[in-house]
């Protein structure tokens, strides 16, 4: 496989689990979906292993949710189960009443939260909390590269006016099966290249 074959494919993040193991990258099954794919890019260009996160993927202790979760717990086992969530929730709430979450939100809190964590800053609930209620509020997040169906999704729906979920669906499902990268350009020049039929006298 090629790195430009790869990058036109859409992998599911079990496939690319497989891949990695089977190239010998260390804890695979603990890495998320872009650090998977960050590996085996760099895999393919250099044919080189390199661990592509500098975050402690094991985490032993008592986690925070069964110590009981407060604004002023420092966040040492952080889990993204249901009491988590609840908790960001309500907390939220409080902080900015009326507050409504924000697709994407809770994937880019988690990527702050890990990035604080390698930096070496201190963290408390209450922080995790301010930066939820702050990135909800924003007007809009800049795209992740890794998320391919996600920034699809958002740019056939801002650019082709009136267009249903629905007709967004069929029109990921039809990039995917193009020698191409799965974005709404390459959909859009799909377009444009289709034959035209004739009209019948």
């Amino acid at each position: 496989m090629t790195l430009a074959q790869f990058d036109n494919g859409y992998w599911y993040a079990a496939e690319l689990k497989d891949f990695a193991k089977a190239i010998g990258i260390a804890s695979a099954s603990k890495l998320r979906k872009d650090e998977l794919e960050r590996a085996i890019k760099h895999f393919l260009r250099t044919g080189k292993i390199e661990s592509p996160t500098k975050r402690n993927l094991s985490t032993p202790g008592i986690k925070d949710v069964d110590r009981g979760l407060s604004l002023n717990l420092p966040v040492v086992v952080y889990t993204n189960d249901k009491e988590t969530k609840s908790f960001l929730e309500r907390e939220a709430q409080k902080l900015a009443p009326g507050f409504k979450r924000k697709s994407g939100s809770r994937y880019r809190l988690n990527r702050w939260r890990e990035e604080q964590i390698i930096k070496g800053n201190k963290l408390t609930y209450r922080d995790v909390v301010k930066e939820y209620v702050r990135l909800c509020q924003m007007e809009a997040f800049s795209q992740i590269p890794q998320v391919r169906y996600i920034n699809f999704m958002s740019d056939f729906l801002a650019k082709e006016k009136g267009a249903t979920r629905e007709q967004a669906i069929q029109a990921w499902k039809h990039v995917k099966t193009l020698e191409a990268p799965n974005t709404y350009r390459s959909w859009l020049k799909s377009q444009f290249s289709k034959p035209k039929r004739r009209s019948t006298p």
